[in-house]
């Protein structure tokens, strides 16, 4: 099977691996890739929110599956062009992306499945902002309704904190949506979803702020880890038959079949699993530690969900232990990062590139604010977490900065599920 993955981050890099890996996979190539994929795959020019590109590339490759990684495309309808030229697509199509394009089209979703989410309220004028504002209680969450890179939100005690972001959102012509605070632990499942078929992968945690101890703005994402040792082994389940279906089914009513994955962010409160967002991809960091113990020849289970053949295939299967990925950000991320520093010992095992290119002279070089995700695995989330650190030490990248704590408190036993 020759299979033409589009992306250039740490996410495309991880799934590049593991299709490498399968012997069932004839043909690689990234599109455009990075530095990291340059080793695993053939490399090819993209601009990935041009779906007359996509298309072109994919059948001048002779594509048997394209796996689309990155939002953009997605929500660009990119899957459906892909499938239109006949061709099988792991990716959902424009209509069934909205459930990330488009906040409150998720919220609509989730409220006729009946799946549980924070309450909310969409401002797109600001004359009705602090109407809006003082329906809630501290801790403020706003959003931007659409597509921000994971970046997008604001959670504070302080509502002019809360209010300055909203507007500037409303001044950029973005919607701002106002959500009520979810407790508890979050968690992160992904969904391998063909109509109403879904079979869960490890759920997963992630760190969305910046510094040790969640400090800091909000970022795409310095680091994850799975399983999660302080949830049931029943999580994925419970979670597939109370939020993940549903939606699935409802989707699927409304003209807008998913077909891909399927990423449910949730907080375990104490009240239940409720939803904080939907995303249409593998979400990244979660997919560099998940496909760290994934067993199960990938390849397989994309080309039987793009092509609705998931249910015919067997569950995947896990190897034991744990993986902790932690993020290398660029000097000056989440803001703007420094581009353009040399990069050393980023070849090692398990050290996946995303913001990264080769100069000419051969040099790997930063292109981006998260410029590598470094996955390390063990018996248990301590070992796992040692091993990512060892394999980071030899990283060096001029104002560079990572988080020291991804997985800490888990391995710690000092997160638990209220109530």
């Amino acid at each position: 099977m020759r299979i033409l993955v589009v992306g250039s981050g740490a996410r495309e890099h991880a799934i590049a691996v593991s299709l490498a890996q399968d012997p069932g996979v004839t043909a690689l190539a990234c599109a455009p890739g990075n530095a990291g994929t340059a080793a695993v795959s053939e490399q090819l020019g993209l601009d990935v929110a041009d779906n007359d590109a996509v298309v072109s590339l994919a059948r001048t490759w002779q594509a048997d599956l394209v796996v689309i990684g990155p939002e953009v495309p997605l929500v660009n309808g990119a899957a459906d062009a892909v499938r239109e030229a006949g061709i099988p697509c792991f990716g959902p199509g424009r209509e069934a992306a909205r459930i990330e394009g488009s906040k409150a089209f998720a919220k609509s979703v989730m409220s006729s499945a009946g799946v549980p989410t924070a309450s909310s309220v969409v401002v797109d004028n600001p004359a009705h902002l602090d109407t809006a504002l003082s329906v809630f209680t501290p801790p403020y969450v706003v959003k931007d309704d659409g597509l921000a890179a994971g970046k997008g939100v604001v959670v504070s005690d302080d509502i002019e904190i809360a209010r300055a972001h909203a507007l500037a959102l409303l001044d950029a012509g973005h919607p701002a949506l106002l959500e009520s605070f979810l407790d508890g632990p979050e968690a992160s499942l992904f969904c391998l979803v063909d109509g109403s078929t879904v079979v869960p992968l490890l759920p997963a945690q992630d760190f969305k702020r910046v510094g040790d101890d969640d400090t800091g703005p909000n970022t795409g994402g310095m680091g994850a880890y799975c399983p999660l040792p302080w949830a049931g082994d029943d999580l994925a389940g419970e979670l597939v038959e109370k939020v993940v279906r549903p939606v699935a089914v409802e989707l699927e009513k409304r003209g807008a079949r998913f077909s891909g994955l399927l990423y449910a962010g949730l907080a375990l409160t104490s009240q239940g699993p409720a939803v904080i967002e939907f995303n249409c991809r593998f979400g990244d960091p979660e997919t560099q530690a998940v496909l760290a113990l994934l067993r199960t020849p990938l390849a397989g289970l994309l080309h039987a969900t793009a092509t609705g053949t998931l249910s015919e295939q067997p569950g995947p299967e896990w190897s034991d232990g744990s993986a902790v990925t932690v993020v290398v950000a660029a000097e000056g991320y989440p803001a703007t990062p420094r581009l353009g520093d040399v990069i050393t010992g980023a070849d090692g095992e398990g050290v996946l590139h995303a913001g990264t290119r080769r100069r000419d002279d051969g040099a790997v070089v930063s292109s981006g604010g998260r410029v590598l995700s470094v996955v390390g695995t063990g018996t248990d989330l301590a070992a796992a977490r040692a091993d990512a650190y060892a394999r980071l030490a030899p990283v060096r990248l001029a104002g560079s900065h990572h988080r020291t704590d991804i997985g800490l408190k888990a391995e710690r036993g000092e997160i638990t599920v209220p109530g």
